[in-house]
């Protein structure tokens, strides 16, 4: 199965509560903090929640 590796890149002050609870359930704490995560609906509908705040790459 194929792996996401997001980053987050810009502050989360100023999201919402469900933006920072997507964030915290992704492991992401901090700016610049990179994680890796498999790709399956459930990460995919949190990642694109937050799109705006994360840079998000694709592993094979």
């Amino acid at each position: 199965m194929a792996k996401l590796r997001i980053t987050q890149t810009r502050s989360r002050s100023g999201a919402t509560k469900r933006q920072i609870a997507n964030l915290q359930s992704l492991g992401l704490h901090r700016v610049n903090q990179t994680v890796e995560v498999e790709l399956n609906p459930v990460s995919k509908g949190m990642v694109e929640k937050v799109l705006h705040l994360v840079k998000v790459e694709e592993i094979n």
